[in-house]
């Protein structure tokens, strides 16, 4: 059984190549969750006190008080218009982005107008161009409907370590022994909640049927077929996942698998736990 994965858009390429030669940070300024929220929630209320169109020339100011580090604020109208944004607004201002897609596939604009539209405020993942490393990297935006338009601002997140996923897994173990693994599948298969995270996610399978009973990366697998699969060097990992198991509590395993945030084939260590008759476990890309 093989995976397939969206490509990136022809349009969300044009967007990060316009990005990437038309902004300069100081190299190594990364910003913080809570400096993101902090700038996202002054420029919600400067919007709100001065109106759109000043707002719209306050975050198109590179100069300004809302470009700092690798945060800016950008603002989209429903129809996916970028009406503002401090990355590089002479190349993107005007520019519809409502179809486009981040590596993963997912129509991160779509998403925020959508998530705005249900509740005034949320949050919304996705890749994205970091413009101080000028790399693609996971990126996390709060965003808010602030009349018409949509109102963002975004930090980059870190790629995952190996302290971070044996951290996941012994949650997601210590929630299945509790509640059960029913219910632990739902809570594993929420791609909002907190057992996905970039390009951590859980993944459990039932060790006697070999198929999935949960999938972070793509609720949509289970109670599919499990075991079949190999990865893109014709591994059968999950059939070493179960066989390691067999005889022990915890095993690893390393392989070649799909980064759901670059959407890269990349080497991947995945560390499993036996709970019951299933599988449990969560891995790291290794750079």
């Amino acid at each position: 059984m093989k995976m397939n994965y969206p490509r990136i858009s022809r349009l969300m390429v044009a967007v990060l190549c316009a990005a990437g030669v038309t902004t300069a940070v100081h190299a190594g300024e990364r910003a913080t969750p809570r400096e993101a929220r902090a700038m996202f929630e002054q420029a919600v209320g400067y919007m709100e006190q001065n109106g759109a169109e000043a707002a719209f020339a306050a975050f198109n100011d590179r100069t300004g008080k809302f470009v700092r580090k690798d945060l800016y604020v950008f603002v989209i109208d429903d129809k996916g218009v970028y009406h503002a944004s401090g990355a590089a607004p002479e190349a993107l201002v005007g520019l519809t982005v409502l179809n486009t897609t981040d590596a993963a596939g997912n129509p991160l604009f779509r998403e925020m107008i959508d998530t705005t539209r249900v509740n005034q405020e949320g949050t919304v993942r996705y890749m994205w161009l970091n413009r101080v490393t000028n790399k693609v990297e996971p990126k996390v935006s709060y965003v808010r409907k602030v009349g018409n338009y949509v109102v963002g601002v975004g930090y980059s997140a870190p790629r995952a370590g190996a302290d971070d996923a044996r951290a996941m897994l012994e949650r997601a173990a210590k929630l299945a022994k509790e509640q059960g693994h029913a219910r632990a599948a739902a809570v594993f298969n929420d791609r909002r909640g907190e057992f996905v995270k970039n390009d951590l996610y859980v993944f459990m399978i039932n060790m006697d049927s070999g198929r999935f009973e949960a999938m972070g990366m793509n609720p949509a697998l289970s109670d599919t077929d499990a075991l079949g699969l190999h990865d893109a060097a014709g591994n059968a990992l999950v059939a070493e996942m179960i066989s390691k198991l067999k005889d022990a509590d915890e095993a690893t395993v390393d392989y070649v698998w799909r980064n759901p945030v670059t959407n890269a084939v990349e080497n991947k260590r995945s560390y499993v736990r036996r709970e019951g008759r299933s599988l449990i476990g969560v891995g790291h890309y290794i750079e």
